[in-house]
């Protein structure tokens, strides 16, 4: 009975801290990137890798805001230079850029070039208004954060279109 007792108990605490871990995962699911100096909140879920801007190879006849192909691990990327395509500038290409892979289950092989990564941020608890019709969040610091949809930038029409 007692060999019961302790599997019982040890069955529990298993559980308990697979969901503890599960909720940590949750509560830290977005990453802090910089484009063009205004701060955005990427899902995690969107995102394969984070990486250094790797060689890329010119694309002729694309417009200014793709930076070309890059191959990563044998497989070609399509680089978009965000704060060109958000025409703010484009990308300093100092050594805090860096590029984020797209989720593979969008199904494009395309890296997203943004100015710097700040690293995984709770927004949870922070404080929420709505500006244009977009959520903007205000982080501890007051600094100003906006999410970054991802699927509906992969949906542009625009974004789609890289060819002049």
């Amino acid at each position: 009975m007692s060999k019961r007792l302790n599997l019982r108990e040890f069955q529990q605490n298993l559980i308990n801290q697979l969901q503890a871990k599960d909720l940590a995962v949750e509560r830290v699911s977005t990453l802090g990137v910089q484009i063009a100096k205004q701060n955005w909140l990427v899902e995690m879920a969107d995102v394969d890798e984070i990486m250094p801007v790797p060689k890329l190879a010119n694309v002729p006849f694309a417009k200014p805001w793709f930076r070309g192909v890059a191959n990563v691990r044998g497989n070609l990327y399509g680089v978009v230079d965000m704060i060109a395509y958000q025409e703010s500038g484009v990308a300093t290409g100092d050594a805090e850029n860096r590029v984020i892979l797209v989720s593979s289950r969008f199904e494009f092989n395309v890296a997203l070039l943004v100015d710097r990564v700040f690293g995984l941020r709770d927004a949870r608890n922070w404080l929420q208004s709505e500006l244009g019709g977009q959520v903007e969040y205000h982080d501890e610091q007051g600094a100003s954060w906006r999410k970054l949809d991802i699927s509906a930038i992969l949906e542009q029409a625009e974004f789609l279109q890289i060819g002049v």
